[in-house]
């Protein structure tokens, strides 16, 4: 597998669908960009209808742009390379670099995969080029097991990164505790070790209120909740 160029990287990968991923990776390119930053968002896949449009006519999630907005440059294809856009419950309009590739269902998606990785390695690089830092959002759970043999956009672009992981659960929807535990559980020894922070998102209150939960996961686990 060829190597990215060395720009610095970090990973928000989440243990579920829909725990705020990509609201943090905003938040933290606004925090990289203030500090000095030439910062750019990254998500290898995207599942969306809620698109948006470069400046050169291409589509990528809407929240990518946000995320670009966030670190002060122009929305770019590479920052989400393919986006699948749902057109029914088993089939979906493929968007790859900005442009329409077809139309597949999750059988036929899934058997191109390692093609769909390879467009993802080359946008990252060539961002990578451009930005001190990257930071890539994942998709999903970072531990869907049946999908472990043919998902790139999690620990696949992680590995290629050689980033450091955030893992975010959500707090709000309950069972913080199994998120957490059980999703590092699952994962292999090579990416557990990259999982360097947690975040409790979602948390309505004041934060000395989790003082003890904060306590059990950083113990159970040997990783930070931060």
């Amino acid at each position: 597998m060829p190597q990215p160029p060395r720009a610095k990287a970090i990973a928000v990968l989440g243990t579920a669908s829909d725990v705020g991923k990509s609201l943090l990776v905003t938040g933290l390119c606004r925090l990289m960009r203030r500090a000095g930053l030439r910062v750019a968002p990254f998500k290898a896949q995207n599942m969306s209808n809620n698109a948006a449009v470069t400046p050169e006519g291409g589509e990528i999630g809407r929240a990518q742009a946000l995320q670009a907005q966030a670190c002060g440059i122009e929305p770019h294809v590479d920052m989400n390379p393919i986006l699948l856009k749902p057109e029914s419950d088993e089939r979906s309009q493929v968007v790859v670099q900005g442009r329409v590739w077809g139309r597949a269902d999750a059988a036929a998606y899934h058997g191109r995969t390692t093609e769909f990785f390879q467009y993802a390695q080359d946008s990252y690089a060539r961002l990578a080029q451009q930005y001190e830092v990257i930071v890539l959002e994942g998709a999903g759970s970072a531990a869907e097991m049946n999908l472990r043999d043919r998902d790139f956009v999690n620990w696949p672009m992680v590995h290629y990164a050689d980033a450091p992981v955030l893992l975010v659960a959500d707090i709000d929807r309950g069972g913080v505790f199994a998120q957490v535990l059980g999703t590092l559980d699952l994962l292999a020894p090579e990416d557990r070790r990259r999982v360097t922070g947690i975040v409790i998102n979602k948390f309505r209150g004041r934060s000395e209120l989790f003082a003890d939960g904060r306590a059990f996961l950083e113990q159970r686990s040997g990783i930070a909740v931060l």
